[in-house]
């Protein structure tokens, strides 16, 4: 009702939903990505991959390249559940700044080239990240994106296939690929994860007063890593004058 009486009142059936779980790590991600934001004064960005499949790459797509006009980022890849072998991110995270377009909108600031976030990235992991979560950092290691902040991933990167089953109804799984380095020929990241090049605890006490000190301190290394690689200037050079015809 408008009014504390009964009369003219009308009765709202509120559906709520089956599952909150969507919606609480949507909140998680949006709180991360405004405090990464507040944190480095609005020069970083924030992306969260939860796996490296499918909804991993299309979550990946959707946040890097909405904040294309940040300096650098955070990669948070905690929790990451694994799928695929991920490269693929880590090919458009390693590209820098090649060339630029010009804006035909007047003071309009050039594009850069290529697409996304070009300035420095740092990599958040921790023992919650595991199979294509533990290749992902080593390969962004691999390929000097930039440093690992956190703890040490989970370390299980042998692939486990399901080929037997019981009649009983329940199954045998059986050890199946696993990945090495050709380079140094040894097996990646199984029986010992990736380990960090900063490591960053969780204390109790800093998540019971809503503090992410990992969070935080990949903020303070990527902050870093601005001045050392700052944000390229970008303008058109003069444009040339016709020549006068004689």
């Amino acid at each position: 009702n408008s009014k504390p009486t009964k009369e003219a009142a009308w009765t709202i059936h509120v559906l709520p939903e089956e599952n909150e779980t969507a919606l609480r790590r949507i909140a998680w991600i949006e709180d991360n990505r405004r405090k990464v934001d507040e944190l480095s004064h609005g020069k970083l960005g924030y992306v969260w991959v939860p796996n490296t499949g499918g909804a991993g790459f299309n979550n990946f797509n959707r946040y890097y390249f909405a904040q294309q006009d940040k300096e650098g980022a955070v990669i948070d890849e905690r929790f990451n559940g694994g799928g695929l072998l991920d490269d693929y991110m880590v090919d458009l995270m390693v590209r820098r700044l090649r060339a630029a377009v010009t804006n035909e909108v007047p003071g309009g600031e050039a594009f850069r080239l290529p697409a996304g976030i070009l300035g420095p990235k740092v990599l958040l992991i921790n023992e919650m990240a595991g199979s294509g979560g533990d290749f992902f950092p080593w390969i962004f290691r691999q390929q000097k994106v930039g440093p690992l902040v956190g703890t040490r991933t989970w370390g299980g990167l042998v692939k486990s296939s399901v080929h037997y089953a019981f009649v009983d109804g329940g199954a045998m799984t059986a050890p199946d690929n696993g990945i090495f380095n050709p380079y140094t020929n040894k097996w990646v990241a199984e029986n010992m994860g990736v380990p960090p090049d900063v490591e960053q605890k969780i204390t109790a006490l800093a998540v019971s007063k809503g503090e992410d000190l990992q969070l935080n301190k990949a903020v303070e290394e990527c902050m870093q890593l601005l001045t050392k690689e700052p944000w390229p200037k970008v303008e058109h050079p003069p444009y040339s004058t016709p020549a006068k015809k004689h």
